[in-house]
């Protein structure tokens, strides 16, 4: 990045390239590493440090045999150098959309217990008709994700709706059932549907706190006597599912979580609720003050249409 910043009046420069490697040293905690990740020589990544320490009149790194540290200026040098390099991206982000909106990176985060699930059925369409636009994926449970997308960390979240409309902008994209997850010996595999009341009486397997599935559960199966696993909090629908052939209880597991290959493992039953069945709304929520509107519509519609059936 030859961005250019003035400090202090001076005839000299900062380059950005400098801050860039600061932090790939941080981050990394090796000389080496680092400058594999910044693709430069190590001798020109040190010498390019030494260069920042010495324009800055401060030690940035202290330099040990197998052993490298950021001193306490340093690291407060880094936690800015994110931001200054942050805000370089988004200018060189801004600069390409204006030429190409459909090209460049986005930043798109999901829930866990839609995106495993979600990401193979359409990313084969999203190569094919936005193939200059490039997908960065991240995982993050709702709060975090909301919070991250509101500090401009992400462009783009795929989670369950509702979401807080403060400042943000949400569609729905596809709506899915939920279905009962069952050991394969268990009573109510003899019906070919359930009812919510038949789950009357039956422990209920849930994910730990921060879900939002954990909460759309619980609400489902708040019209009937269900009693909760006190002992377990299951970290992914993994987890739930392993728990559930394990004979531990029952669960509420969303509809792509239940498809092929997901749904076919030994010792594991699965059945639909009787119409109408319980469910959630699947969509996208970004910023409204967003410069990637554009790359966020076109990506929702392949979503929508993929999830749709259309061709």
């Amino acid at each position: 990045m030859l961005i250019l910043i003035d400090f202090l009046y001076g005839c000299n420069a900062m380059n950005l390239k400098d801050l860039k490697y600061l932090v790939a040293l941080a981050d990394t905690g090796h000389f080496g590493k680092a400058a594999e990740r910044t693709f430069v020589s190590q001798p020109t990544l040190s010498a390019q440090l030494k260069k920042l320490e010495g324009y800055l009149g401060v030690k940035l790194v202290e330099r040990q045999p197998k052993n490298v540290q950021l001193t306490d200026v340093g690291r407060e040098v880094v936690v800015r150098a994110r931001r200054m390099l942050d805000e370089g991206n988004a200018i060189i982000a801004l600069a390409r959309n204006n030429t190409d909106p459909f090209a460049g990176k986005l930043k798109v985060g999901l829930i866990p217990t839609i995106g495993p699930y979600l990401l193979p059925r359409v990313m084969q369409k999203i190569r094919k008709t936005l193939p200059k636009l490039s997908l960065m994926l991240y995982e993050y449970q709702t709060e975090d994700l909301l919070k991250r997308l509101r500090d401009g960390e992400l462009d783009l979240g795929i989670m369950a709706l509702p979401a807080p409309q403060d400042g943000l902008e949400s569609r729905v994209l596809y709506v899915e059932d939920f279905t009962v997850a069952l050991p394969n010996n268990h009573p109510l595999t003899a019906k070919p549907t359930i009812k919510v009341q038949d789950l009357k009486g039956h422990t209920l397997l849930l994910l730990e706190d921060g879900h939002c599935l954990r909460d759309q559960a619980l609400e489902v199966c708040s019209r009937v006597d269900v009693r909760e696993a006190e002992d377990f909090r299951a970290t992914s629908l993994e987890t739930l599912r392993q728990m559930v052939v394990a004979g531990l209880g029952i669960t509420l597991l969303p509809e792509l979580a239940v498809e092929p290959p997901f749904g076919s493992q030994r010792g594991l039953a699965t059945r639909r609720f009787t119409h109408p069945a319980p469910s959630r709304k699947v969509g996208a929520v970004w910023r409204r003050s967003t410069t990637r509107g554009e790359a966020i519509t076109s990506l929702c519609d392949v979503l929508d249409q993929a999830m749709s059936g259309k061709a």
